[in-house]
């Protein structure tokens, strides 16, 4: 152990060396061989869910629903073709998650916790504003602030977001997430009796009682780095761009998952394929017992990797400006197939009638894709509170409780998750914390609005949405747009200096609303600017408009 470590240091030392010397390009190719040395992976390992009940004596449908929450990772507004008609270039079509919302409910206006994905995934599990407990910013992992500081020599890392962790019970792979005291929608849905599975990312903290095993579920298939397929896989095909992160997240990435915070081993196949095989035989061992399955895809954030199959689908993208477009479709091809699989399962169990299925995305598309529609017809990206980070695709199905062919056109957001999930569960929800979400089943019911004031706080970046309008204001650059949402839905004018009464109502809901939330968990360590109508490979030009997104 004491020379494995002495080893480590002197590699380390050497990293550093480099590093400084030579900055990011160099630095880039040797991450892999530092992440391989000190984080070895394993072989792909057979994963073995516990075997549910043989029979039961009451029937599926006389029973507590199955619950399935299927959450994409920056999946944009025009990624579904029940939203736009057909993503990509016009020809994708996503009939399996079309279906969700066209058996169930099409929520018009969804709208994603955050436009990042961890204060996302806490609003999802707990209900609540994730600025209620602190939970503000994406954590970096521990590596991160090394690799940053490398990439801008201005880097603070020293002002640390792990200031609440101990260097014994933390380890590079996990990063400080959220508060173990926030109560879960595994821990509410455990205490009725159901199994609770979850698969891909969690994104929510690895140390102190932070774990999806720790906090409700039964068993966890994690993923722990993001590579659909090895790099050099012969049945990948990879596309890259010129973004930063982009590069990192290539330079840092490994093919790994642990089942229940085990050791790291290789998925077996592409994950996106991967997840759902496994989600499939979730469903198949406990058909006979009610069941919560979090299916957290990592489709299709990057980087971005496509089945040659798949890739090879979308023959007609064939110029070598489209390739990564074409990598991409690829991509949500397999997302949709994955979900086509799942959706045939629960039919061949008998279990359709009585199972709640929610399909969203944890915020919109992001900007260092380098693809310009992907939030079609939205202006702005992941990251940013524009439409485009954070109106997303949203919809449920569940046959015995919501007729099909529904569209609801009120804004509702994924703090409502839990409260409906508790509610089909027929589950106390807590009552000793403020819940921010509703159960939408009356809403839908009766077609009136669930919420007055919807909020999003990270940082310096700040937003309300009242019915109509919706104020955005960025305090990085002193900046304010007022939106009629009604009669301008992609954001086009702003109207903040002709309507200052608007403004500061709006603001005063904003300020009322910040004094009921908790200082940040963890320091905001950046603030990157975030160009709203163009993407990463675009340069900026005199007049663009940008905000800042602080983390």
């Amino acid at each position: 152990m004491v020379k494995k470590i002495f080893l480590i240091f002197l590699f380390g030392i050497f990293f550093l060396f480099i590093a400084i010397n030579f900055r990011v390009q160099i630095a880039m190719s040797i991450i892999p061989i530092l992440i391989d040395f000190t984080n070895p992976v394993a072989v792909n390992e057979n994963i073995t869910w516990p075997d549910g009940p043989e029979s039961n004596s009451q029937s599926i449908n006389n029973r507590k629903p199955n619950i399935i929450l299927i959450l994409a990772d920056d999946l944009g507004f025009n990624d579904v073709s029940l939203y736009n008609g057909g993503a990509g270039d016009g020809n994708l079509q996503t009939p399996n998650i079309d279906s969700i919302g066209k058996d169930g409910v099409t929520f018009t206006n969804g709208y994603a916790a955050s436009a990042s994905c961890s204060p996302s995934r806490a609003s999802i599990m707990t209900g609540r504003y994730s600025t209620r407990f602190g939970f503000e910013f994406t954590p970096f992992y521990r590596f991160g602030y090394t690799l940053m500081k490398w990439m801008d020599p201005t880097f603070d890392p020293l002002k640390s977001q792990f200031k609440d962790a101990s260097e014994e019970n933390f380890l590079d792979e996990d990063y400080v997430g959220m508060p173990a005291s926030e109560i879960t929608i595994a821990e509410i849905l455990k205490q009725e009796g159901y199994y609770n599975a979850h698969i891909g990312k969690w994104h929510l903290g690895g140390i102190k009682g932070q774990s999806p095993i720790e906090q409700g579920f039964d068993d966890s298939l994690q993923l722990l780095s993001p590579l659909y397929l090895p790099k050099n896989d012969p049945d990948v095909v990879n596309a890259k761009t010129s973004a930063t992160i982009d590069k990192m997240v290539w330079a840092s990435s490994q093919y790994a998952v642990r089942f229940n915070g085990g050791k790291a081993f290789e998925p077996g196949g592409y994950i996106t394929d991967y997840y759902s095989k496994e989600a499939i035989k979730v469903i198949e061992k406990n058909k006979n017992r009610p069941f919560f399955l979090y299916l957290g895809h990592f489709a299709p954030h990057n980087p971005m990797q496509s089945l040659k199959n798949d890739f090879d689908h979308f023959h007609h993208l064939n110029n070598d400006d489209q390739h990564n477009l074409r990598v991409y479709s690829g991509m949500l091809r397999a997302l949709d197939r994955g979900i086509g699989d799942i959706l045939n399962a629960l039919e061949q169990n008998n279990l359709t009638e009585n199972t709640l299925i929610i399909f969203s995305s944890d915020n919109g598309g992001a900007n260092y894709l380098e693809l310009s529609n992907i939030n079609n017809p939205y202006r702005g990206w992941k990251l940013t509170h524009f439409e485009g980070g954070m109106h997303v695709p949203f919809m449920a199905k569940w046959p015995k409780k919501i007729k099909s062919g529904q569209i609801f056109d009120y804004p509702i957001h994924q703090n409502d998750i839990l409260p409906t999930i508790a509610t089909a569960a027929e589950a106390p929800i807590p009552t000793d914390r403020v819940i921010d979400g509703k159960n939408l089943f009356p809403y839908l019911k009766n077609n009136t609005p669930p919420h007055e004031n919807l909020f999003w706080r990270q940082g310096r970046l700040q937003t309300v949405l009242q019915s109509q309008w919706k104020l955005i204001r960025d305090k990085n650059i002193d900046k304010k747009w007022l939106f009629d949402l009604k009669n301008d839905p992609t954001e086009k004018v702003n109207l903040a200096l002709l309507k200052p009464s608007k403004v500061s109502e709006l603001e005063a809901l904003l300020d009322n609303h910040n004094l009921e939330q908790k200082e940040p968990n963890m320091e905001s360590v950046i603030a990157t600017p975030i160009l709203i109508d163009k993407h990463t490979g675009q340069k900026y030009a005199e007049g663009d408009e940008y905000t800042y997104w602080d983390n």
